[in-house]
Parts: C-alpha cells; structure tokens; sequence
C-alpha cells in the first residue's frame, strides 16, 4: 500500500532524513517516535509533498508519489491529508468554514475567494464536526474555541478532503492531558470505522503503545525500531531516544490516572463523557 525506499532530506551539511526505509501493506494506525531532531517531522512533510526528497522514493498503491508536480501534487496532498501541530485554521472565519477548506486541493481557492459553498458540502461539513462532538461551535469563530476543539476541526478538515491517508504532527504536543486523550480517541476511531491509514508523529510512548497497531522509532534521521507496541520494550526506548538508565517513560506520559487523586478523577470523567460525544 505504502512503500518508502532510501528515502533521504538533506539540508546543507546536515542530514534530516537518512535512507529510511519503510512499508505499510494494509491500513493501519502507525506511530512515529523520536526525540527532537529525530526526522520525524520532516519524514510526514515529505510524505505530503510539503518537503522534497533529495533522493529516494515514496511509492502509493503503486504509484510513484516524488516526481508528482502541479495538479497531481495536489491531487496527492487531498489524499493524503495533514493535521499540524498548531492546527493551521483560519482563527477570525467561523468553524464550519475552517472545515469547508478541505474541499480546496479538489476543487481550487476560487470557493475559498467567494464564499461558494454547495448545500451537500455544508451538510457534510457539519456532520463530520457532529462525529467529532462539536457540532454545536460550527457558527463560531476558530479562535473562540480551546486547543483540543481546534485540533478536532483540523480533524474535521482533513476528513472533508476525504483522505485515503491521514498525517498527524504532533497532534497532541499542545494539548492537555484530557484533550490530548479525546484527540486521539478520534484519529484512533477514525482508522477502526473508515479503514484510514494513520501515520502519527508522538513524543509519549505510553500514548504510541495504546493507540498504535505499530511503532516507528527514528533517532538522528535514521529508523532504529519498527515493531508491534508489545516490542517496544524501555530499553529499546532508551536506544531509540539516546538516554542513559536515568531514562523514566513516566516523565512524558500524558496518561489520566484515576488513582492519582480526586483531580485526576475529575479528568477522566470528563474525558470519557468528551470522548462519548465524539
């Protein structure tokens, strides 16, 4: 389905990506993990065209995806959508136009530049913010809602381009606990109910075992690790981040506890009444 040959970015003297090699034959939620500067990044840009390969190749469902240019390019972009750590919306348009976006690598900016949204687009955009539990916010401006409801409509935008690929970076690193959980509750339900291959970069492991069918571990441009969440053992966590016995997962874990006092109760609830909604 997906093929990645010694694909390699270089920037200058320095190598982002190095002759990485990877295959994904069925639809799957793949986890990309690494420290900063890993190449994690700039891997999922290249895959979305956004960044150029120096060399290498990105091959879909038999197609050779590198050497796409002009419409074609886009063509790929609307089929293989990106979510952004920062959400990239429109912050002063409404939400419900911030999803209608999606249309754009299909059908061009003119929509964009006039507004001309079609009845079956708008019903469709909000049945998707409706999957994602924030229909009732469609009216309002991006920039009034919370990070973990920004980060939703980039969800919602990314499924109106109706993606045969979904790319996540980062989707969660500025996110609380709580949202960072309902975040990724959808992109995981996404994959179970549509089929959609998902390719999600992580900085948490505990976040990479629970949602993961498989686990890509880079460290300095290289893959170091790619297995099942069950092979994902510390030690080979300390490898792939470069750290020393000193190296405690529980220092990036994003996980809600109940455990943990009456706080962290109130977190979980909350959450699974959120995620609920989705």
């Amino acid at each position: 389905m997906l093929r990645i040959e010694k694909l390699t970015k270089t920037f200058g003297a320095a190598t982002a990506v190095n002759s990485v090699n990877i295959e994904v034959s069925e639809p799957m939620m793949v986890g990309v993990i690494g420290a900063s500067g890993a190449g994690k990044s700039t891997l999922l840009r290249m895959l979305n065209l956004l960044e150029r390969p120096t060399s290498g190749a990105i091959t879909f469902e038999g197609r050779e995806i590198t050497g796409l240019g002009g419409r074609d390019a886009r063509g790929w972009q609307a089929d293989c959508a990106m979510i952004f750590q920062q959400f990239n919306l429109v912050p002063r348009m409404d939400v419900v136009s911030n999803v209608l976006h999606g249309t754009l690598f299909r059908t061009g900016t003119l929509r964009a530049l006039t507004a001309l949204w079609s009845e079956a687009d708008i019903r469709r955009a909000i049945a998707i913010l409706d999957r994602l539990g924030i229909a009732d916010h469609a009216g309002k401006r991006a920039e009034a809602l919370s990070g973990g409801q920004q980060q939703r409509v980039a969800i919602a935008r990314a499924l109106m381009q109706d993606p045969k690929m979904i790319l996540a970076d980062e989707p969660i690193a500025s996110l609380d606990p709580m949202n960072a959980q309902i975040v990724m509750d959808a992109l995981r339900r996404i994959h179970d109910e549509d089929g959609r291959t998902v390719i999600c970069n992580l900085h948490t492991l505990d976040t990479a075992r629970r949602y993961c069918d498989r686990i890509i571990g880079m460290r300095l441009g290289r893959v170091v690790f790619d297995g099942t969440p069950e092979q994902l053992t510390t030690d080979m966590a300390r490898e792939i981040y470069g750290a020393d016995e000193s190296f405690s997962e529980a220092a990036t874990s994003t996980e809600i506890r109940e455990t943990e006092g009456p706080r962290h109760a109130a977190m979980a609830a909350l959450a699974r009444e959120a995620e609920a909604r989705i």
